[in-house]
């Protein structure tokens, strides 16, 4: 089986369309164990740490580029930053979600490219690089995945101020960021046959909070140990001013960046996790609140907590699984086969097959270098979701039963891919403990990658320079 491992993380949120498929995730290895999704990133606030520098900002405006922040060796300029805050401003105005205010707003983004310098720096210090075939492959993706051709994308963008150097370049280092990732966290997450019959005995409950996850974010005005009586009024009154101006509309990131004494990442946001894994206080404050919703000030012996509902949802075992049987023919690249060579090949084995000159399962027998299904015409049987890496398994989701894919390229080579037919079935007892792996992995790989990231981060020299303007 392909094992489904990290998925591509976008640090651009300007660019989640067209930069979203999972196709441009690389490096992920066959493995008979289920794996995860893509993993959430936590865009910091600004925060100055005690590797922080700062210099005074000045007031006069800039006509020329400069620079904002320096990571380790390298500069972060003014221009850099201006340009992918146009991207996620105009991204969050085709969305119809409101922009945050722009000081806020700058701050993320400025936080946001320290820590991919931060990663694209490890993934250089490690010797990872990225082939042409690759960002080729991620462009044709991204082209199809917007129902466009090549050339018609890069038009779009251009119209957007985004030249296509640039979009080279971010995807570059995405699919190097992905690499990095899966070497770097994947290897070292891990789940235990324990956890998951916990797991499986946990949600054979029917109790109303069995399998609640919930993400709450909050904005803590801190009470100081030993505060006098006339101080926690005053602090009590700030933060019911705070909740006030929460439930009035205020863009609750801002009052997070403005107010809190507790975490400033995404907006004070906590992570979908859950209900047992959030203080009892919280839970027990929010259970009747509806997603979006603003409760509080809630008082607990760190201060008084404003908290909103991000989301909520139930993360029950599921009883049916929409199953799909695809086949495939796998070119492995390497001295003697070249990407480009293996992708040519396929595609001429793909204009045969739909010429009906030549045999799917035939070719495999002959060409196909996957041992366990060469030699069953390339068949690999029906599948759940999640056991396919996700370019695999974003090439099979694009795909009406009996089409055959364009070429696609993971870490073990090149597969021309063809979708066989798709059927819901009532999970076994061993799909569940499949499912139930799964559901573990994601959770834990999302922890471990923020682990990882706050400690790469940590361990860089960061130096603000003047302010993005």
């Amino acid at each position: 089986m392909i094992k489904r491992a990290v998925a591509l993380t976008l640090l651009l949120a300007g660019l989640m369309t067209w930069l979203a498929s999972p196709v441009l995730a690389q490096g992920l290895r066959l493995s008979p164990q289920p794996g995860a999704g893509a993993p959430s990133f936590q865009v910091p606030a600004l925060t100055f740490g005690p590797a922080a520098t700062t210099a005074p900002a000045s007031s006069a405006p800039r006509q020329a580029d400069y620079i904002v922040a320096v990571v380790n060796s390298e500069p972060i300029t003014n221009n850099q930053v201006q340009a992918r805050l146009r991207l996620i401003e105009q991204q969050l105005a085709r969305q119809g979600r409101p922009v945050p205010p722009h000081d806020v707003l700058v701050r993320q983004v400025l936080e946001s490219m320290i820590d991919e310098a931060t990663q694209l720096q490890e993934a250089k210090d490690v010797g990872l690089t990225v082939d042409p075939a690759s960002i080729e492959q991620a462009e044709q993706n991204v082209a199809r995945q917007n129902q466009v051709d090549l050339p018609t994308l890069l038009r779009g963008l251009a119209s957007q101020g985004i030249d296509a150097t640039q979009f080279r370049s971010e995807l570059r280092n995405q699919i190097l960021l992905s690499k990095l990732r899966e070497r770097e966290v994947d290897p070292k997450v891990t789940v235990s046959d324990l956890e998951v019959d916990q797991f499986l005995q946990d949600n054979q409950t029917s109790s109303d909070s069995s399998g609640l996850e919930i993400n709450l974010a909050q904005v803590l005005v801190v009470v100081p140990e030993g505060a006098t009586d006339a101080q926690v009024k005053t602090l009590q009154a700030l933060a019911e001013k705070v909740a006030q101006r929460a439930r009035a509309g205020d863009d609750f990131a801002a009052l997070v960046n403005e107010y809190s004494g507790a975490s400033r990442s995404d907006g004070g946001q906590m992570g979908l996790r859950p209900d047992d894994r959030y203080p009892a206080l919280f839970v027990q404050a929010t259970r009747d609140a509806p997603v979006g919703s603003i409760v509080g000030p809630v008082r607990s012996p760190a201060g008084f907590h404003i908290l909103k509902v991000v989301d909520r949802e139930r993360a029950d075992m599921p009883q049916t699984v929409t199953q799909v049987h695809a086949r495939h023919i796998l070119l492995r690249v390497g001295p003697q086969l070249s990407e480009a060579q293996a992708r040519a090949r396929l595609s001429d084995f793909r204009a045969r097959i739909l010429a009906k000159q030549a045999d799917f399962a035939t070719l495999a027998r002959e060409y196909s270098q996957d041992p366990a299904s060469a030699a069953k015409g390339g068949d690999l049987g029906w599948s759940n979701p999640g056991q396919y890496v996700p370019e695999f398994e974003a090439a099979l989701n694009e795909l009406a039963p009996g089409e055959i894919s364009q070429p696609v390229t993971t870490r073990f080579g090149v597969h021309l891919i063809q979708l066989l037919g798709r059927r819901v079935e009532k999970l076994t007892d061993q799909q569940k403990r499949q499912v139930a792996h799964n559901i573990l992995y994601q959770k834990k790989l999302v922890l471990a990658e923020a682990t990882w990231a706050q400690d790469l981060r940590g361990r860089a020299y960061v130096e603000y320079r003047d302010p993005p303007q």
